[in-house]
């Protein structure tokens, strides 16, 4: 693959993968609207690793105490914090793996890979995210997320599956609807993004590495530390602008982005 494609696949999905944009929409839309060579199974898993080593680093204290408390939560004894926090994104985890499967097993995910399809999503899940930025309430922070709620923000979560939609886009929605503020909102939304895209990247590897070489390996490599250092800068800044500002600039390059897309698909 071209230098200058891997830097700029890397970087889409580095940005794009925790703001509320849509990363797999992104990179859908690059050999789409550009005519390049789409990237390739190998490269995106390449760069979901990159991605997810900067969220694990990021919430490195969240995330260690997860994995303390992962062995009380396997032998049922949710008494810790750190058992409690494992168990809540096993739990969030189950619908979009679910939902993912039957896609994968019926070939519905192939069908939803068109522009149309991202410019609708892009559009009213946009306007969701809107909706649910204005009229959620603030008064649940993620010590607050229970096994109920994080059921629900699962459930919300697999509806990411379709391109366009923005897994932490749509996260965030979900949790927003049920009260919870906006920082603690797109914490509880970066955590459960560490599960699915473990979850993610086993799934696509197991189908790439049998055909991997050195080149590939190599490609793979500058890729993920592209994308690893795109995403760290994306959720710093992200992550310190909620504090101040609402998700309504995401929003509004939705909206257009989508629109955009809908002219093209219909035109």
């Amino acid at each position: 693959m071209p230098l200058f494609q891997l830097i700029l696949v890397a970087i889409i999905q580095g940005i794009t993968e925790f703001l509320p944009v849509s990363s797999s929409g992104h990179l859908i839309l690059l050999p789409s609207l550009t005519g390049m060579e789409d990237q390739g199974q190998a490269i995106d898993v390449a760069v979901h690793v990159g991605t997810l080593f900067a969220v694990i680093i990021y919430f490195w204290s969240d995330v260690k105490l997860a994995i303390l408390g992962l062995p009380r939560m396997c032998i049922g004894k949710i008494d810790t914090e750190g058992a409690k926090l494992a168990l809540l994104l096993v739990v969030a985890s189950v619908p979009v793996v679910a939902f993912g499967l039957i896609l994968k097993i019926t070939g519905l995910d192939e069908y939803l890979r068109s522009i149309a399809v991202i410019g609708w999503a892009m559009l009213v899940f946009g306007l969701f995210l809107y909706w649910s930025d204005q009229v959620g309430g603030t008064t649940k922070t993620d010590k607050d997320w229970s096994i109920p709620d994080a059921l629900v923000i699962g459930v919300w979560q697999a509806i990411a599956l379709i391109p366009g939609t923005s897994r932490s886009g749509i996260t965030i929605t979900g949790a927003r609807f049920m009260g919870y503020a906006r920082h603690d909102a797109a914490k509880i939304a970066m955590l459960m993004s560490i599960p699915t895209i473990i979850a993610s990247g086993v799934f696509l590897a197991g189908e790439t590495m049998v055909n991997a070489d050195m080149a590939l390996l190599r490609d793979g490599a500058i890729a993920a530390a592209i994308a690893f250092v795109a995403a760290l800068l994306a959720l710093v800044l992200m992550m310190r602008l909620l504090r101040s500002v609402s998700f309504t600039p995401y929003v509004i390059y939705r909206i257009l982005l989508g629109l955009v897309l809908l002219f093209i698909a219909y035109t």
